[in-house]
């Protein structure tokens, strides 16, 4: 029974490969969208933030 030979260079080569293609897929969802859907994700933002800033209660003037 003779023991597998490993070639560490390859194997560590592969790791690396693996850990890049992870990176590379979070970047994609990350970066990766059109001009459209992130004009999309920003009119979002900003139709929530305007109709939270509409229901702040207002206290009035100052007493002075």
């Amino acid at each position: 029974m003779a023991a597998e030979i490993v070639n560490l260079n390859q194997f560590r080569k592969q790791k690396e490969r693996a850990v890049k293609g992870r990176q590379a897929d979070a970047n994609r969802s990350k970066f990766g969208r059109t001009k459209s859907q992130k004009l999309s994700d920003r009119k979002e933002t900003e139709r929530a933030e305007n109709q939270l800033s509409g229901h702040e209660f207002d206290d009035g003037p100052e007493p002075a």
